[in-house]
């Protein structure tokens, strides 16, 4: 029997993992492993797609591989003030991956996005023989922009445009769980739709940039790509996906999923989507996979989820005072070192109790 697009995902994590921590669901704390042989040596424990892929693509492998790190990182950073903050630790992460909840729908979203962004722009970069440059043969010009100057400019699609189709593929054949089984298992459509929630926040955000041609300066030629939107607003566009998440169930065929609740619209396919509750995160629970919020930092004086009655479930705050290092009075010197010193800098931090 195959296994879930759930357990696949859980083990390319642990193919990512250094030796020395193999087995674990999560290996943010180290690095990950980039050499695509380490990862496809365990092709076996892959199945379908992914083990064609790693053995016939392996460079490919590297820059999933690349994706899924950027894909951690930017969930750290937008999880950074919440009572769950996307943590490496990873006995307690394999319990968030169990669940349908809110919290492992951007997982799963972020990190497909991640990996097309990757693949994506080592395909602009030059370093996959598979793709390059975006053709635009077949594309229409793009609309000139209105304003003083344009009147009269040619336009002409050139330079080089991100392959974003290239890389959305190429994280769909891998992230995508390809089996007739998980086709009716909720949990496994679940998966695949934030999976492709998080392709879209990339493939349906490109931008056109242009670049002006003439003679003292003038603009008689305009050579216009398209490019990738930065992995920030990626993770930004994702985080608000995030807040109005849809919470479904399980059709009577298998085969669909149904927002839970009266008259509330079906979810888009850029919506998040979950079926389980999260806990609130206040306490530790191996159970759930929750570290708690003692000990975090909070703002004492912020209404939103960082201040410290909300990070702080109403537990209320300590003050320290902490001392800390910093670089100052930094000097350039030709050429080229900057030099800096050592200043000790008091801080005051208020700390969940």
């Amino acid at each position: 029997m195959l296994p879930s697009s759930r357990t696949q995902l859980g083990l390319f994590f642990i193919l990512l993992c250094p030796a020395n921590i193999i087995g674990l669901w999560w290996a943010v704390g180290s690095p990950l492993v980039m050499d695509p042989n380490s990862i496809c040596r365990k092709t076996k424990r892959l199945a379908g797609k992914q083990a064609e892929l790693c053995q016939l693509e392996p460079e490919i492998v590297q820059e999933v591989a690349k994706g899924t790190k950027l894909g951690v990182r930017e969930c750290q950073y937008q999880f950074r003030f919440r009572r769950w903050n996307c943590t490496s630790h990873s006995k307690y992460f394999g319990k968030i991956l169990q669940q349908d909840i809110r919290e492992t729908a951007f997982v799963y979203a972020i990190t497909a996005a991640g990996v097309s962004h990757a693949i994506t722009q080592a395909c602009s970069m030059g370093e996959l023989l598979q793709c390059g440059c975006e053709l635009t043969r077949s594309r229409a010009p793009p609309s000139p922009t209105a304003g003083p100057g344009t009147e009269g400019t040619a336009w002409e699609w050139g330079g080089c445009g991100d392959d974003v189709q290239f890389g959305y593929e190429k994280s769909q054949q891998f992230m995508d769980a390809k089996n007739k089984k998980g086709k009716n298992d909720i949990r496994a459509l679940i998966d695949l739709h934030n999976n492709e929630a998080g392709r879209l926040a990339v493939r349906s955000y490109m931008r056109t940039e242009c670049k002006c041609h003439g003679l003292s300066g003038s603009c008689t030629l305009r050579t216009c790509w398209r490019k990738m939107p930065h992995f920030r607003e990626v993770g930004d566009r994702l985080l608000e996906r995030f807040n109005g998440a849809f919470k479904v169930m399980g059709g009577n065929d298998g085969k669909t999923l149904i927002p839970v609740g009266d008259n509330i619209k079906p979810p888009d396919k850029q919506d998040l989507i979950y079926s389980a509750d999260s806990p609130d995160f206040c306490s530790a629970n191996r159970k759930t996979g929750s570290l708690g919020t003692r000990g975090r930092v909070c703002n004492s004086t912020a209404m939103d989820t960082s201040g410290c009655d909300l990070l702080c479930c109403g537990r209320g705050h300590r003050d320290e005072t902490v001392v800390l290092e910093e670089n100052c009075l930094c000097r350039f010197h030709w050429c080229c070192v900057v030099q800096c010193r050592k200043c000790s800098v008091r801080q005051e931090l208020s700390l969940c109790i």
